[in-house]
């Protein structure tokens, strides 16, 4: 008793030196006279970012609490309007994860996750690492189809939930690292990679292209895939094998479980009416989601509608509803992230970085600004909550340093697209993608923190070294 007693104690005495520590930084760099070059408000806003993106990290507190404190620092200053520091709350892209995830857990009530998740367990089911490398070639094979890398994710959550649940691994009884943990991991890695692959994948992507455009530098469908397929694909075979080695899931081999998931399907009959109104709906809502980069087509309106037939139909009823708080923390802690990521940007914040990094790389031989900007360019997606904010700050910046000290414009203007997809994991809060497995509670902030930046320098090594060769062999 006395022990335990001791090691509260220890553990209380360490919380409290992690909060006067944060709080401290926090404080410090507050009442410090901003850098040269850079507003008060900019540098305000930077202290209160870094503070909370601190608190998060050291798991003093849960990400929705360290969001909804910070947002109350930036009105209650002055640092920020009520109107400014409100604004994320009406980005469409933000409701859209908001709903998917509520469309989600249709998915799973209905019964047509179990079912999916059953067909996938009888054909790849003898081991976790086969259900996650088909979970990431599933995501792969549909990336080119959808222009957000959010619906996709929307579409893939489900099934991974079903996976999870039907293999006994849930968060309500503890089990989350049987295998839901991983595999919700290994889902994230995923979207990163398939964003990186394709084109078409993700919306930053034909954007970055047409910033590109104006140094002179052409960048196509087939050009991309071209520079893209071989990276891509080697970062695929190894992320869920690496990811295994760093997140090792309690369960890996369910040699068993193939034969058990046909004994499911079995017992489950024929499909009944919820799975063919929900499927239909879902399959709908993908289609929908796909033609939204040829057609005007709100994603956002495409998911509300989703769920409004889902409710209609009495799959998913308002009894449903009040139970999802996890929707409700997810919309507030997001958008608050996002709105401070926006004014640091609108501040002059990133375009300060920008300037201090050109400066410092002046004279330097083209190969060792390359890796610098690259690097830099991934490191400080810690500061942004999107990737196509991150690439409209800083992408033409760098590309326009680059060039100038030499780097060839294809090479790099290739590589910081890249990088704008395959650092997306590296914080729980890198994409709009990550959301929603993020909100399924089944890794912790400080989880993903940790395995984001191992899977992030993984992509990184893989795209930097082989990358870089092949792209400048084909150019």
């Amino acid at each position: 008793m006395h022990q335990k007693a001791r090691h509260h104690r220890k553990r209380e005495y360490r919380h409290a030196i992690a909060w006067s520590l944060t709080l401290g930084i926090g404080l410090l760099l507050w009442f410090m006279p901003p850098p040269k070059g850079l507003s008060v408000e900019a540098w305000h806003l930077f202290a209160v970012f870094f503070t909370t993106i601190l608190s998060i990290i050291l798991n003093l507190v849960p990400i929705f609490v360290a969001s909804v404190l910070a947002l109350s620092v930036t009105v209650l200053s002055g640092l920020l309007t009520a109107k400014q520091a409100y604004s994320g709350f009406s980005q469409g892209f933000i409701l859209l994860i908001v709903v998917a995830f509520l469309v989600s857990q249709a998915v799973v009530k209905s019964g047509l996750g179990k079912r999916i998740a059953m067909l996938i367990i009888r054909k790849f089911g003898k081991s976790t690492i086969g259900l996650a490398y088909s979970m990431m070639a599933t995501d792969i094979l549909i990336a080119p189809a959808f222009p957000s890398n959010t619906a996709r994710s929307g579409v893939l959550f489900p099934i991974v939930q079903s996976l999870a649940h039907d293999s006994g691994s849930k968060v309500v009884d503890g089990t989350r690292k049987r295998l839901g943990a991983y595999l919700m991991m290994n889902s994230m890695v995923g979207l990163s990679i398939s964003s990186s692959m394709w084109f078409t994948a993700m919306a930053a992507n034909p954007l970055g292209a047409q910033m590109a455009h104006k140094f002179g530098v052409e960048i196509s469908f087939g050009g991309w895939l071209l520079a893209a397929i071989v990276p891509a694909l080697i970062a695929f075979l190894l992320a869920p094998w690496v990811l295994m080695k760093v997140y090792t899931p309690e369960v890996k081999l369910t040699p068993d479980a193939p034969a058990k998931a046909q004994q499911v399907l079995d017992h489950m009959g024929p499909v009944h009416r919820n799975e063919w109104i929900t499927g239909t709906v879902f399959i709908a809502m993908v289609i929908l989601w796909a033609l939204s980069g040829i057609y005007p087509i709100d994603q956002t309106a495409v998911a509300f509608a989703g769920l409004g037939i889902l409710m209609v139909a009495k799959i998913f009823t308002m009894t449903d509803l009040r139970h999802q708080g996890e929707a409700l923390a997810t919309l507030i802690w997001f958008a608050v992230l996002f709105t401070l990521s926006s004014y640091l940007d609108q501040f002059g914040f990133m375009q300060y970085i920008g300037t201090l990094i050109a400066s410092g790389i002046e004279g330097m031989n083209w190969p060792l600004v390359y890796l610098i900007l690259i690097v830099t360019y991934v490191l400080i997606h810690y500061l942004f909550v999107s990737q196509t904010a991150h690439m409209l700050a800083l992408y033409g910046i760098f590309l326009e340093v680059g060039i100038h000290a030499g780097v060839p414009p294809y090479l790099l203007a290739l590589m910081l697209l890249f990088a704008t997809n395959f650092s997306s994991v590296i914080t729980p809060q890198g994409s709009s993608a990550n959301v929603i497995f993020v909100s399924s509670e089944y890794m912790t902030s400080v989880e993903i923190y940790r395995n984001g930046f191992i899977m992030t320098m993984l992509n990184l090594l893989v795209f930097m070294g082989i990358g870089t060769f092949w792209i400048l062999a084909i150019s």
